[in-house]
């Protein structure tokens, strides 16, 4: 029987704790498995107390820059629903993603310094930002960034998303299927839960 969270070949062969450490990142459940335990055995300990924020949470730290990012975005493309044109933030934190450049990255912390106060989109291009630790690119990868910064800034546009379906467990059981999916090699893009339209009277 294969587990749900098997074959998460994107994330790296390390201890989830340790992955955890790394972003400044902690579980708020308490569990039993050993610390050496990989990302794919505390997923399902965390499955098994339906602990899905948590598992939102591990995975933000547990797929690397570009996969975490591509990840928020599609997080994000939920929250604004149908529109013309993406929000800039958006739009050039998809482009980081497509092609990731010191320009690109530039371009989406810029987009970050631009963005509405009301413009959630900003949370992917903060992962872009922060996607090594380092304040940017050029001269400013000799200056740390907040620690875990991308890392949280994925975590919160999934967080937002999770008001996107219709029924708590079933979108947040999505967007973890989406990040397990591209953790495997696949794109994520898996629609959330939406209410069904009643059918006319007869």
């Amino acid at each position: 029987m294969t587990n749900r969270f098997d074959d998460l070949k994107k994330v790296p062969a390390q201890p989830a704790v340790r992955l955890l450490a790394m972003e400044s990142a902690k579980l708020t459940t308490k569990l039993t498995t050993p610390a050496n335990a990989s990302v794919s055995e505390v997923m399902t300990a965390l499955a098994a107390e339906g602990a899905i924020v948590d598992m939102l949470r591990l995975m933000s730290v547990a797929l690397p820059p570009r996969e975490r990012t591509w990840w928020a975005c599609l997080a994000a493309r939920d929250l604004i629903g149908a529109v013309d044109k993406l929000p800039l933030p958006l739009e050039l934190a998809e482009a980081w993603v497509r092609k990731p450049t010191d320009a690109t990255r530039t371009a989406a912390r810029n987009a970050v310094d631009l963005a509405d106060v009301d413009d959630d989109t900003v949370l992917c291009a903060t992962a872009v930002v922060f996607c090594d630790d380092k304040l940017g690119p050029g001269d400013l990868a000799q200056y740390p960034g907040p620690p875990g910064a991308g890392a949280a800034a994925v975590f919160a546009m999934n967080v937002k998303a999770l008001a996107c379906g219709v029924g708590f467990g079933e979108t947040a059981n999505v967007l973890i299927d989406r990040a397990l999916d591209i953790a495997r090699g696949g794109n994520g893009q898996l629609p959330l839960p939406k209410q069904l339209e009643e059918e006319p009277a007869a």
